[in-house]
């Protein structure tokens, strides 16, 4: 597990408020609008609403709210209008991170990110300036209640690149464009699936220490409590020792 997930299992584990369950649902709702007004409402022909519904239902979120998602997405419900943004950055210490979000107003959002990198000691950047660092690809979340045995059976027979035990669960790594076929092979298999997506992975991880390390994770968290950010992706990796030492420090 890299410092960073660690740092946010922390996190997680310490504020696990109805506050935090309610943001997570809104950036659901948003995902399943936007996948539904894209590739229509029919789950069995658009991919991603089913992803989307599949991780909603992991998640325990009521029907009734993926119903009126999907029905915004495709229209026959008024609501507002999303779109899907890609933001880049630096950080301390030359790290480097992509920010996805969804918003209805991106002159508000860029003005609002820019001005969290600012107060972290970092940049908001112009395209360009993080993505090279990043490959996309297929992430297949697995409760740990699957062996390692049955994922290499199921998911690495399938074409699965790589897979890893994060803590919690089993991530298995795929080519984007083999996602589907092998999340099949997972399902297939009835292993506990917790989410499938498509994640960008840092092509090299840089080791931060100290106020560096601090900063880095303070900029991640304020980011990613931004109600208009679904994923923050970094190339940074803390050590476990400096995450219990910042951790410990802040109580």
């Amino acid at each position: 597990m890299s410092g960073h997930s660690k740092w946010a299992t922390i996190k997680r584990k310490k504020g696990a408020t109805d506050a935090a369950r309610g943001k997570i649902f809104t950036r659901l709702t948003r995902e399943i609008s936007i996948a539904a007004r894209m590739g229509g409402g029919d789950v069995n022909g658009n991919a991603r609403l089913r992803k989307a519904i599949q991780t909603a239902k992991g998640l325990q979120m009521p029907g009734d709210k993926i119903d009126r998602a999907i029905k915004r997405g495709t229209g026959e419900i008024e609501g507002v209008s999303y779109e899907e943004v890609l933001y880049e950055g630096t950080g301390p210490g030359g790290t480097l991170l992509l920010v996805e979000g969804t918003t209805d107003n991106k002159n508000r959002t860029v003005a609002e990110l820019r001005k969290i990198f600012d107060k972290h000691n970092g940049t908001l950047g112009s395209t360009g300036t993080a993505a090279w660092a990043f490959d996309r690809r297929g992430a297949i979340v697995i409760g740990k209640s699957a062996t390692e045995e049955q994922i290499m059976e199921s998911a690495v027979e399938a074409g699965a690149e790589d897979y890893l035990d994060d803590g919690d669960n089993w991530t298995v790594y795929t080519p984007v464009d083999r996602l589907e076929e092998i999340n099949g092979a997972v399902e297939k298999a009835k292993l506990e699936l917790v989410s499938t997506k498509i994640v960008q992975v840092p092509k090299n991880w840089k080791e931060i220490r100290g106020r560096d390390a601090e900063v880095c994770l303070h900029l991640v968290d304020a980011l990613d409590e931004h109600d208009d950010v679904t994923n923050v992706y970094v190339d940074f990796d803390v050590p476990e020792d400096e995450i219990n030492r910042i951790a410990a420090s802040e109580g």
